[in-house]
């Protein structure tokens, strides 16, 4: 019986207080001045706690986060690259550089550093993959000269005319800035060389340019802000092979 009515006493003190906080009426220690001993004691306890969790969660974000690092993403495909596309959860590794980072309130932002693969926010889920990588070869097939090219034929790309490139004083001069001696024919560094390393994409580059490069995610109570059933992912357009993404968090903690 004395419980019963120490339950009884507490709900009730409980529930005036906080219908006079709701109404502004300037009486929240009314109900507690007019509960029993025991329920006001545990009143006050309970008004303590809730009031130590909301100062925890007002408590400032004065400390500024700025974290940047490069990620190999490794691909669940063997190689080699055949133009082909693949799909590569980066979902758990963005939750644990945020867990890292220690940032509370902020943004992760996912860049591509490639011009052949992509950064999306959508399901991770086998059969979709599937799903993805036949629609987007339908959007833009592969070239009659690629490693998978199309089974009706008849697909060609101005990319892909490796033998008349680079055919642009931009082209040259960015070949030479990446180490290709593209004045001379011959040589490991030559224009030949150079020729037989580029691969037949031009699918793959337009395919990027659809689905965009980057992503930023809020993070806010330290998680980032997706849905429960999103992920984000690299679409390598032209693999399989192993690629890299750039990782940025910035923000408070």
């Amino acid at each position: 019986m004395m419980k019963r009515s120490f339950v009884s006493a507490l709900l009730s003190a409980y529930a005036v207080e906080h219908a006079c906080a709701f109404a502004g009426c300037g009486a929240a220690g009314i109900a507690t001045a007019q509960a029993s001993p025991p329920a006001r004691a545990a009143l006050c306890a309970l008004r303590g706690s809730a009031s130590a969790q909301q100062g925890a969660a007002a408590a400032p974000l004065t400390t500024p986060v700025c974290v940047y690092e490069e990620h190999v993403v490794k691909t669940s495909k063997p190689g080699p690259p055949a133009q082909d596309i693949t799909v590569e959860d980066l979902t758990p590794t963005l939750n644990a550089l945020v867990q890292s980072s220690g940032v509370r309130e902020g943004t992760v932002t996912v860049v591509s550093r490639h011009t052949t693969t992509a950064i999306t926010i959508n399901e991770w889920e086998s059969r979709l993959v599937d799903d993805i990588r036949t629609w987007l070869l339908k959007i833009a097939p592969p070239d009659d000269r690629s490693a998978v090219p199309t089974p009706e034929g008849g697909v060609s790309y101005f990319h892909n005319d490796i033998d008349q490139r680079p055919d642009s004083e931009d082209e040259r001069q960015r070949c030479l800035d990446n180490g290709w001696d593209i004045g001379a024919m011959d040589g490991p560094r030559g224009l030949a060389a150079w020729r037989a390393q580029e691969p037949i994409n031009a699918h793959s580059h337009l395919l990027s340019m659809i689905l965009g490069s980057s992503e930023s995610i809020p993070v806010h109570q330290g998680k980032m802000v997706i849905g429960q059933w999103q992920s984000v992912m690299l679409v390598d357009l032209d693999g399989p092979r192993d690629r890299t993404v750039g990782l940025q968090i910035t923000g408070f903690k």
